[in-house]
């Protein structure tokens, strides 16, 4: 069968290609697996919990309604944990919504989150329903989000895929199309403008890179070939995470302590800015990974 529901997982299988396939864990709606002729294409730590206990560390966990931790104790979202409660939120299948290619949805409403937690946000009046759609392509996955605002009251909120790539050795890819783009760099707290022609990877990196145009994709390329390929719509930003050695040390759930150097986060979002929705409003983003590709140079590098 192309899918495949468990108790806690649903299984995607190309319907032309058994070695094609996906995992999405119903806890947080992520995508724990991405395998194209059967090369697994994302990364999880072999510590991961797949219990429902904590977020999963590695694949594809969805960051909502806030973006890492908010430092304005005003905000609606200041109470609420890093990253929000999304990835940590049992989802349901809604079921499938085409053949070819092959897509599922999963959905997520106040209703599903635990009780405590949603009320540490605004005091729990934004009503809102998150209906994720992930599409297993011949050499592509693309997981799109839609937000709806179903409440009375205007809200506002970051999203974020917060994809692990599977690379052989981050010290032999470089990253392309990040030059010229507006840049935070969280380990020095600074702005300024990417120079780099090519993102290279040989220590801590944590950037968030701002406002891109979402016609530039971004290319994972390992000596002159490209592994993937990421392509947004309507995801102005992104982060680029590898926590390197010492970050690597300290994360309970991230096994083996050397997989820095075989991860490496590209993560389309929109947190740089908030995104306003009135009631009644719907908001959509999504990602495309994409396996191989051409060089394409989108940016001035010299």
């Amino acid at each position: 069968m192309p899918v495949e529901e468990t108790e806690t997982k649903v299984i995607l299988t190309h319907p032309a290609d058994e070695s094609t396939s996906l995992t999405i864990l119903k806890h947080g709606a992520t995508v724990i697996s991405w395998k194209y002729k059967g090369q697994e294409k994302l990364w999880l730590s072999d510590a991961a919990k797949l219990d429902g206990s904590k977020p999963v560390r590695g694949g594809i966990p969805l960051v909502f309604p806030i973006f890492g931790k908010s430092k304005d104790e005003k905000h609606p979202a200041f109470k609420l944990p890093q990253h929000g409660f999304a990835r940590n939120s049992p989802w349901e299948l809604l079921g499938q919504t085409t053949e070819n290619p092959l897509t599922v949805q999963l959905g997520l409403g106040p209703e599903q989150v635990d009780p405590e937690l949603y009320k540490l946000w605004d005091d729990g009046k934004n009503d809102f329903t998150l209906i994720l759609s992930v599409t297993l392509g011949d050499d592509y996955l693309t997981t799109g989000i839609e937000v709806e605002n179903t409440g009375s009251n205007d809200f506002e909120f970051n999203w974020l895929f917060h994809t692990y790539l599977r690379i052989p050795d981050v010290t032999d890819v470089v990253v392309n199309n990040f030059t010229d783009a507006k840049c935070y760099d969280q380990l020095i707290g600074e702005n300024y403008f990417e120079k780099s022609p090519m993102i290279s990877f040989t220590e801590e990196f944590d950037r968030i890179y701002k406002e891109i145009d979402s016609k530039v994709i971004f290319q994972v390329v390992e000596f002159g070939k490209v592994l993937t390929t990421v392509e947004r719509d309507n995801l102005p930003d992104a982060v680029v995470w590898n926590p390197w050695i010492k970050k690597s040390e300290g994360m309970a759930d991230f096994e083996p302590k050397d997989g820095y150097l075989k991860m490496l986060c590209i993560e389309p979002g929109h947190v740089n800015s908030f995104v306003h929705l009135k009631a009644g409003e719907k908001w959509n983003g999504k990602q495309t990974l994409r396996n191989g590709g051409e060089i394409k140079v989108q940016t001035n590098i010299y």
